[in-house]
């Protein structure tokens, strides 16, 4: 009978133990959770971002071209009606002319023969004039169109060169090569030839490669299309400092920091800028 109680002191003792090392594991996790500088799931947040970017640009072309298409038929039906009103008058005018000509004859003012070359003179007159001038209501209907259509495919293709354009950033986020990226660089701005991150990231890796006066010529042509670009004031400023220009570089530095803030956390740590780590205006920047 004395075994019954030895049986759960064991079982009392196995659990006490399971739950101290269970709390110990839960403790460890923890830490290393804790100890985690960045979240894990920033570049799958990036990534639904992208997507998401990308839907919202293909249903907004893909409501233009309907509501274009829409404009378009409503104009076609509009021109389709005032033609059948056309004919309807024509009709009514004959009908009118054809009973105001009996009654002439009847009272014995004209002839017949008068009444029908008066009547088909200014029937044919009529209908000359009417037919000139919805001729050009359609020519002008007809150019309308043309125009819509062209603005469809161009929207069309504008679609097309963005979703291009996106996957190829894609695909230069996952590149390790310099050359790899320059190339695919090089294809971003044949499709868009005015996209200054994309001449900024290749005056990146120009500077890496030691091509400095092709760099700061890729960061002017980039500040010519958008002078706001803050980034490319930083690239300037990273050749300039390789260069010695150090007054220069200072100025762009300035120029970035007052556009995009939080460029000031990356000066200490970019290494185009130790030569400019013991100038004081460089230290008064970053000490702001």
């Amino acid at each position: 009978m004395r075994v019954y109680p030895i049986l759960v002191q064991i079982f009392i003792l196995s659990f006490l133990l399971t739950s101290s090392a269970l709390a110990q594991e839960t403790e460890t996790i923890d830490k290393k959770v804790n100890e985690l500088e960045q979240p894990l799931y920033s570049p799958f947040i990036e990534r639904y971002m992208l997507d998401e970017l990308k839907s919202l640009r293909q249903e907004q072309q893909a409501l233009k071209a309907e509501m274009i298409d829409k404009v378009a038929n409503a104009k076609l039906e509009s021109s389709d009606r005032a033609l059948r009103y056309t004919a309807d008058t024509t009709n009514n005018i004959f009908y009118i002319i054809t009973a105001a000509a009996s009654i002439l004859v009847l009272l014995g003012w004209k002839s017949i023969n008068d009444i029908k070359v008066h009547m088909e003179s200014s029937t044919t007159k009529r209908i000359e004039k009417l037919t000139l001038e919805y001729e050009k209501r359609l020519n002008a209907l007809e150019d309308t169109i043309k125009e819509r259509s062209n603005q469809i495919v161009t929207a069309q293709k504008e679609l097309s060169d963005s979703n291009l354009v996106h996957s190829l950033w894609m695909r230069a986020g996952l590149e390790k090569s310099d050359q790899e990226k320059m190339n695919i660089y090089d294809q971003i701005l044949e499709l868009s030839p005015h996209d200054v991150e994309a001449l900024t990231y290749k005056a990146d890796i120009l500077l890496d490669m030691n091509d400095d006066s092709w760099a700061i010529s890729l960061v002017n042509q980039a500040l010519d299309i958008d002078s706001e670009y803050a980034f490319a004031y930083w690239q300037r400023a990273c050749a300039k400092a390789k260069l010695e220009q150090k007054n220069e570089a200072i100025e762009d530095i300035k120029q970035a920091i007052d556009l995009s803030p939080p460029l000031r956390e990356e000066l200490m740590g970019e290494m185009y800028f130790e030569s400019l780590k013991d100038d004081e205006a460089f230290i008064a920047l970053a000490e702001l």
